[in-house]
């Protein structure tokens, strides 16, 4: 089993050093069956015969024989972090983003045992789970039916008088049974079952051997078939939500979660778009540091169109292209503020160096922002990207849009601080809201 690393966007030799040509194209297959791959895979690698190139996910893409870790990385052209430093903070995003509810000391010590994303997350999962179910597994009461030599519960009179009519030792009860079959454990069975084949470390198998024990008497299901959808997590099993969310990452198909090809049995694979997980990342955050203030974080909400049918003399009635904002800052249903992520390099020039007068920005993102303004009626627009390594969070500059009153702020947000985003996010929304506040 060949295990290689690289950043987003960066390359891994096919040949000495690197992949065999065989292992290359198992791992372009798995690009193209992953959900996420796009055409033939491209949105994942693209191959160069003698290298592969990582586009702009991360996370681990396995395929018999072979895995690759993507780990995130700002600017290609800046100095290395350490690969367990980048592994931990893209392990932080995650248990923000998803609410995994992570332990930090432990997923920072992990991280930096050199072990991958996917090593990292299954001994989190186990030694969570494993933390829980000796605390007692969540049971419910199930309708059960049974004969019995006394009777338990009610008795089943139509049953008894014609199936037992001449077995009077036998009692034909209708009962509930205080039971720990239930849809999250057996969510639980089928996470432990699957991860069982893929933790490479001795101690990581042996605590997954202990759960297969605890959950012997839960009946095996696929996958496929999971009751995702019967899972119910209220107040008696609240301490279970963030191990649920793990088992969705793990067990669900789609762009943020794990995909575990047919054709790739010997690992999972478990990729994320920078894009959507920093985007997600922020609103959690955001939402943290605006608590009890009275101001709504929606992610990917508005959901107003752009276009409808013209008639003269007429307000337009729009129908089609509708737009999804990243974030929006609301208040009693109006828009006080709407800030669009981009995971990409801020140009240096936001600096100061005055060689751009641009700043860096990209053209479309800034009409991408002026639309915003005008379908959302709002004033406070911002593009936000991740700070380069280096640099703190901060406003890097402010314009105005022509003909209005409308103000475009570009800032960036330093994640190698984890501790100081909250306090600056909260900061900053509410420069971006002042005066705003005041008529809503």
């Amino acid at each position: 089993m060949t295990h290689l690393w690289c950043h987003e966007w960066g390359k891994v030799p096919v040949g000495e050093g690197g992949y065999t040509r065989a292992q290359a194209d198992a791992l372009l297959a798995a690009a193209r069956a992953h959900p996420c791959g796009g055409a033939e895979g491209g949105d994942i690698l693209s191959d160069h015969h003698r290298h592969l190139t990582a586009k702009q996910v991360v996370g681990v893409l396995a395929a018999p024989g072979a895995s690759l870790e993507i780990l995130p990385k700002v600017d290609p052209a800046a100095p290395s972090e350490t690969e367990a430093t980048v592994r931990s903070r893209l392990i932080h995003m995650l248990d923000v983003a998803h609410g995994l509810d992570l332990s930090a000391g432990g997923a920072s010590l992990l991280a930096r045992q050199n072990e991958s994303l996917l090593d990292v997350l299954i001994r989190l999962f186990a030694d969570r789970l494993l933390g829980e179910v000796r605390r007692g597994l969540p049971r419910r009461y199930t309708a059960r039916e049974d004969d019995l030599s006394a009777l338990r519960g009610s008795l089943d009179v139509v049953r008894q008088f014609t199936v037992h009519a001449v077995r009077p030792d036998r009692l034909a009860c209708r009962f509930d049974s205080l039971e720990a079959d239930t849809p999250l454990m057996r969510v639980m069975k089928a996470c432990v079952t699957a991860l069982a084949r893929h933790a490479r470390h001795f101690e990581t198998q042996r605590r997954l051997g202990e759960l297969r024990h605890v959950l012997a008497d839960i009946p095996d299901v696929p996958p496929a078939r999971l009751p995702w959808g019967d899972v119910r997590i209220d107040r008696t099993s609240a301490r279970w939500r963030s191990l649920f969310a793990l088992a969705k990452l793990f067990l669900r198909r789609d762009w943020q979660s794990v995909h575990a090809a047919a054709s790739a049995p010997e690992g999972i694979t478990l990729l994320f778009p920078m894009n959507t997980l920093f985007e997600a990342y922020v609103a959690a955050r955001l939402r943290r540091a605006l608590a009890g203030s009275g101001i709504e974080v929606a992610a990917q909400g508005g959901l107003a169109y752009c276009l409808g049918e013209w008639r003269e003399g007429e307000d337009c009635n729009a129908g089609v292209f509708q737009t999804k904002p990243d974030i929006l800052l609301r208040r009693k249903g109006r828009v006080l503020a709407i800030i669009d992520t981009k995971w990409k390099k801020l140009g240096t020039d936001v600096l100061g160096t005055g060689k751009d007068r641009k700043q860096g920005v990209s053209q479309s993102d800034v009409y991408q922002l002026m639309a915003y303004a005008r379908l959302y009626d709002c004033e406070r627009l911002t593009l936000l990207y991740p700070a380069i390594p280096g640099q703190k969070s901060a406003v890097r500059k402010q314009f105005g849009m022509a003909g209005g009153r409308e103000r475009l702020t570009i800032a960036a947000l330093d994640l190698a601080d984890p501790a100081a985003v909250i306090p600056w996010l909260a900061k900053f929304a509410c420069d971006e809201m002042a005066g705003m506040l005041a008529v809503t």
